[in-house]
């Protein structure tokens, strides 16, 4: 069994990067997925996607020391899915409890007060390569990725072959396999930074697109894999390989006030030159939701400042 976490927005818990606040009540059922993946859910509510949105991997559960019964799920290997996967598709729930109710009206009141729950391995796996299906579509690999190599993905979910000796099996180390895949995850990362930031590189302002569709412009991590930074839109920035070549070696960064920083005794003027003008400031996202968080741009200026 796999567990969900629902993740409502503008709600009284204190969920934030990397950790999941929760009530008592649900600690037992969190325990259980120490060291186990689990799914984040929006509910409709707050207009919320009533979607799956990302899976992560618990670490560990602490107590919240500020509210009494209350805990942290600390989660590691965080990753969002490219495109949310519905609840509900097509009339059919990716919850096998849900669909197992019968009535439709009654789903609503079967989930109330669950915001923690438990199921199938089965629905994890199917609901894992749904939301990744786009990165792992072997006719997406030349744009995302021109070193990644073809997966054995168990698009299985495909009807005969469940019944098959072992096949579940298979599919859940082939599911957590492609979990861990660094490939596969920077595939994913590059997908979603580039489309928040629409192809275009953040400090140049050039948008390229190659014969081939593949965007000249890479997707950078704020705070670095290597340091622990996340797999999430809001640590990365889109960059063109001269600039990302640049702000990997924390020659420019990015102010609190979302300006470009440069360390002009380091960075030519002929590069500097390529740079869009102050006074325009710098190509964001135009959902403030996908901005690159101030926890990482505050990392990623502590070495800036070390530099020069």
């Amino acid at each position: 069994m796999k567990a969900i976490f629902d993740l409502k927005s503008g709600s009284r818990y204190k969920d934030g990067q990397g950790h999941y606040h929760f009530p008592a009540r649900y600690l037992e059922v969190a325990r259980n997925s120490v060291g186990d993946w689990v799914l984040y859910r929006e509910p409709r509510r707050n207009n919320g996607s009533q979607a799956y949105i990302a899976v992560a991997r618990v670490a560990d559960i602490e107590p919240d020391l500020e509210l009494a019964g209350h805990y942290y799920a600390n989660v590691t290997d965080y990753l969002d899915f490219p495109a949310p996967v519905p609840f509900k598709n097509d009339g059919r729930y990716a919850e096998t409890a849900l669909r197992d109710i019968g009535d439709p009206r009654r789903v609503g009141r079967e989930i109330q007060g669950r915001s923690i729950r438990l199921i199938p391995q089965e629905d994890f796996d199917e609901i894992v390569l749904a939301g990744l299906r786009e990165p792992l579509d072997p006719a997406n690999a030349r744009r995302l990725s021109p070193d990644m190599l073809p997966l054995d993905v168990p698009w299985s979910m495909q009807p005969g072959l469940d019944g098959q000796s072992g096949f579940a099996e298979t599919v859940d180390r082939r599911v957590e396999q492609i979990l861990l895949n660094r490939k596969v995850r920077d595939a994913t990362f590059r997908l979603e930074v580039c489309r928040a930031y629409e192809d275009t590189c953040a400090v140049t302002g050039l948008r390229i697109i190659n014969g081939g569709g593949r965007s000249e412009v890479q997707a950078a991590h704020i705070k670095p894999v290597a340091a622990d930074g996340p797999d999430v839109v809001r640590n990365g920035i889109a960059l063109s390989a001269t600039v990302h070549w640049l702000f990997d070696r924390h020659l420019i960064s990015i102010g609190e006030n979302h300006r470009l920083l440069v360390a002009h005794n380091r960075v030519p003027s002929e590069l500097r030159n390529l740079f869009r003008p102050e006074s325009q400031g710098l190509h964001w996202p135009k959902d403030s939701r996908l901005m690159p968080h101030p926890a990482f741009l505050a990392h990623h200026r502590e070495r800036f400042a070390g530099v020069h």
